[in-house]
């Protein structure tokens, strides 16, 4: 699709939506404005004039702010807790989780559209807030989930250039093999290499990163098909939305499947931009790389055992545990002790922990309701509401971590299990699929306000140590 388009004028911004005062206890997201354009590209576009305005306005009046002090403890811990980034679509909050454009997870399930009246939010409506900061219609959404069923197309040479791995290669190497071949087809070299305008960039990098959004559950499907099951493709069903396709091109058409799937990809979608997958395709992009190119960087820092690679390895510590003891019922007891076990090899218990958050994960909470609605039966189940309440007094009592609770990928492994998806070195490619849909739409805004390249400044172990004996 070309990204030269005829739009309308602008048009006015909406005010904001006033309070309701029967949800004003337990909902925050009435600030948030409501989409009225037909089309994601119109409604963009409104925008960005207002969001450049308030970039420079900062830059101008308040570019002296102070936004904290740097410690050693920084410099030497990985950065945590430095401000360094802009990042629109979230923010974590350490005692709620994670906030969409302002919205709460909760708050996300009341409100975007789903599939049916009370299904979980729809992957297309979760793109629609990111980009926005608006609540999209049913008929936005529905429309967006055509622009991006008709925008999936596959060429056969990306096919071909995972063909060319072994099958017994790791999916997320033929995941990052697949999004470099659709690299070829990039909008934004086409357009930069033929000379367009710096404050038209936004304009091509919309374009590849909605192509890459759209054809991402299809190269992923096609890698899980090609090493797990047949080899054979499972076509794109133009009647169904982007989490329910994605499921279906796998190989799974359960109804609840398709529903826990929308669930999956619009949780995973964004945790701000710090994160190494988030801040990978953002320092990547800053040199205007294309999407296709960041994307893949942060596929590769996802797949890191500390990252993504989190999910697969939560299953295979429940299946250590289950094979220890012949069964999944097991004693409050044994599991302390096999606990103790996994901490005093020098392990940890996958799951548990997380670089921000200071209580639950939110993520793992709606899981967890989605199990007791639909499978409260399952022995696994089971067996991880068990370890939730073992595991964070153990953790807590050894005293070696600020959040003993359990992260989003404590649950998810478990409910793929149980509706057939079995394989748990797949698992960061589902990962990687939802966290396009996050990580897009900030590539438009970083380049839409003109975002520049990234350049922090390191030093030397023997600086560091000048400069601690300075302040001593």
């Amino acid at each position: 699709m070309a990204f030269f388009r005829s739009v309308s004028a602008l048009s006015r911004l909406r005010s904001r939506l006033g309070e309701q005062s029967s949800l004003a206890n337990s909902v925050r997201w009435l600030q948030t404005q409501t989409s009225t354009n037909a089309d994601l590209y119109s409604e963009l576009k409104e925008l960005i004039p207002e969001h450049q305005e308030r970039v420079k306005k900062l830059k101008k009046d308040h570019g002296n702010v102070e936004l904290g002090k740097i410690t050693v403890d920084m410099v030497l811990g990985g950065m945590r807790g430095m401000t360094a980034l802009v990042w629109l679509g979230s923010l974590v909050d350490p005692d709620e989780g994670i906030r969409f454009r302002n919205m709460t997870i909760p708050d996300c399930q009341k409100t975007l559209p789903g599939a049916f009246p009370g299904g979980e939010p729809l992957p297309e409506a979760v793109l629609w807030l990111l980009l926005t900061g608006k609540i999209p219609s049913k008929a936005q959404v529905d429309s967006l989930a055509q622009e991006l069923r008709t925008r999936a197309t596959i060429p056969d040479y990306a096919y071909k250039a995972i063909d060319a791995l072994p099958v017994s290669a790791h999916p997320m190497t033929q995941f990052t093999t697949g999004v470099m071949a659709l690299q070829v087809q990039s909008e934004f070299q086409k357009a930069y290499e033929g000379g367009i305008p710096k404050a038209r960039y936004w304009e091509p990098t919309y374009e590849d990163s909605m192509n890459l959004i759209a054809r991402l559950p299809s190269i992923a499907a096609y890698i899980y098909r090609r090493k797990y099951k047949d080899g054979k493709i499972i076509p794109l069903d133009e009647s169904l939305d982007y989490g329910a396709n994605y499921a279906h091109m796998l190989g799974f058409d359960d109804p609840e499947m398709l529903e826990f799937m929308r669930l999956y990809v619009s949780i995973h979608s964004d945790h701000e931009g710090g994160n190494v997958s988030s801040h990978t395709a953002h320092l990547v992009a800053s040199p205007l790389s294309d999407p296709y190119l960041a994307f893949a960087a942060a596929l590769n820092g996802l797949a890191g055992p500390l990252h993504g690679l989190a999910n697969q390895e939560v299953l295979r510590w429940i299946r250590s545990l289950v094979a220890e003891f012949g069964t999944p019922h097991i004693s409050t007891e044994q599991l302390s002790d096999y606990i103790h076990k996994t901490l005093n090899s020098g392990k940890v218990v996958p799951g548990y922990g997380h670089g921000v958050l200071r209580k639950t994960d939110p993520r793992y909470t709606c899981q967890r309701e989605f199990a007791l609605k639909h499978l409260p039966d399952d022995p696994l189940f089971q067996l991880v509401s068990k370890i939730k309440e073992v595991v964070p007094p153990i953790l807590t009592k050894l005293g070696k971590v600020k959040n003993p609770w359990p992260n989003v990928d404590a649950h998810s492994g478990v409910l793929l299990n149980y509706y057939g998806l079995t394989e748990e070195n797949y698992y960061t490619v589902l990962f990687g699929v939802a966290r396009s849909i996050g990580i897009g739409p900030q590539l438009i805004w970083d380049r839409a306000l003109g975002m520049p390249l990234e350049r922090p400044k390191s030093v030397t172990l023997e600086k560091l140590e000048g400069l601690c004996g300075k302040s001593s």
